[in-house]
């Protein structure tokens, strides 16, 4: 393998198991911080006992996510230095306040929370927990917004064969990244969500601490019901803009080959990249394509055999990841709304609860898929239509990637079987262990 694909691996390998911690950081920070505000305002212990029970749990997460994370970004000075030389004036201004800002802010916040306990009000304690929600999501903001640049560059110019800053205004404010944020932290919160109302199940299954639990579910539930509707009329919004931002990417999403108006989406199809067709397709649905992207059934869509072969996504990746991705998205929907219905009898219905207990990792993997759409339904551009993937990798030897390779795949495995070690210990023994 050349240096290319192994340092393709190499990232995509740290960037999937850095996002495994990244959602429910996110997501079980605005938990706890309920948890611990319904806690002073009622004093009932049991939501004491619900914040450093879930708490625990997030600070085991965050630790892995913080030592997944430093590593990461690393990758760009020693993997893609070519690229950092390229858009460093942009990326790297809004990685600086990324770290300089909100995750120190939210290190130190998390400092005083783990030992405020006793030594600051209960007031001024859920506050802290709520500032860290706060800068767990700006840390989010300024990540997703710097990856969005790459997606859909805005408000740069060309200079001696860099990228540099123009108007940081439209770069923090660019369209895309807007999309991308709601997008991603909904995603993180149903994440988190279903993994609460998982744990919970698992418990009131054996009837273990079955108020505590109750509690617990029901809090996560109207969180996973309310944003598992949102995503879908965000994504829906978001794939619209595809059309406009990154047409290529919406014409792989769907197997959509041939530019044509009244466009239909088939219920199942099977791409055949060799012969630029699809093996299979059932159940068309003509215009919707064209309605869903230009919000007309007669609408033109572009299709991809109109773009330079060179310049097409991998579609069978793009394909299936979009499409399982959404399936999941429809699911999370439906299992919640089945839940609000059920949400006061959860114990007289334990086959539900056996149905959130397994669908706890779906999330995960819709949030997988989710940045494998993203990230390689963009190639061949590393940053879309300026600089190409091959042509931003650093200029060294193949055996080196190939060493850090095999070294991350052991740590980072390594890291992952602790991580989620104390994660189930925690879990098994329940709230009496806090």
């Amino acid at each position: 393998m050349d240096v290319l694909l192994l340092s393709r691996l190499q990232f995509a390998a740290a960037t999937a198991f850095h996002f495994l911690f990244v959602p429910l950081t996110l997501g079980l920070s605005v938990l706890v911080a309920v948890m611990e505000t319904r806690y002073v305002r009622t004093g009932d212990e049991i939501y004491l006992k619900m914040v450093r029970f879930w708490g625990k749990i997030f600070l085991i997460n965050f630790a892995i996510g913080v030592v997944t994370g430093i590593t990461l970004e690393f990758q760009f000075g020693t993997n893609w230095s070519r690229y950092s030389e390229f858009m460093g004036d942009i990326f790297g201004s809004l990685l600086a306040i990324e770290a300089l800002g909100f995750f120190f802010l939210e290190s130190i916040l998390l400092g005083v929370w783990i030992f405020g306990w006793e030594k600051i009000s209960k007031r001024a304690h859920a506050v802290v927990m709520w500032l860290i929600a706060f800068a767990s999501t700006g840390s989010a903001v300024w990540i997703l917004t710097a990856n969005s640049w790459m997606q859909h560059p805005v408000g740069y110019v060309l200079r001696n064969g860099r990228a540099e800053l123009e108007s940081f205004s439209a770069v923090a404010f660019n369209k895309f990244a807007v999309l991308m944020f709601f997008h991603t932290v909904g995603a993180a919160y149903i994440l988190s969500a279903f993994f609460v109302m998982g744990i919970s199940a698992y418990h009131l299954l054996k009837k273990q601490h079955v108020e505590f639990f109750t509690k617990s579910f029901r809090m996560a539930l109207v969180m996973g019901l309310i944003f598992s509707l949102f995503v879908i009329f965000e994504g829906h919004y978001h794939g619209g803009d595809l059309a406009h931002t990154q047409p290529a990417k919406l014409a792989a999403m769907e197997s959509h080959w041939k530019t044509t108006t009244n466009a239909p989406i088939y219920l199942f199809a099977f791409p055949d990249e060799k012969n630029q067709k699809n093996l299979i397709e059932i159940g068309p649905i003509p215009g919707m394509l064209s309605l869903l992207a230009f919000h007309s059934a007669d609408a033109k869509v572009k299709g991809l055999t109109d773009f330079p072969a060179g310049e097409r996504p991998p579609v069978l990746i793009t394909f299936t990841s979009f499409k399982i991705m959404v399936g999941l998205g429809f699911y999370f929907a439906l299992a919640t709304l089945v839940g609000w219905f059920l949400r006061k009898r959860l114990v007289e219905n334990p086959w539900y609860l056996k149905v959130m207990l397994f669908s706890t990792p779906l999330p995960y993997i819709a949030a997988e898929l989710g940045w494998t759409l993203a990230e390689v339904g963009r190639q061949p551009w590393i940053v879309y239509g300026l600089m190409k993937t091959a042509d931003a990798v650093s200029p060294i030897a193949a055996s080196q990637v190939a060493v850090s390779l095999t070294a991350f795949i052991l740590v980072y495995g390594l890291l992952g079987a602790v991580g989620y070690w104390l994660i189930i210990r925690h879990v098994k023994q329940g709230p009496s262990a806090t």
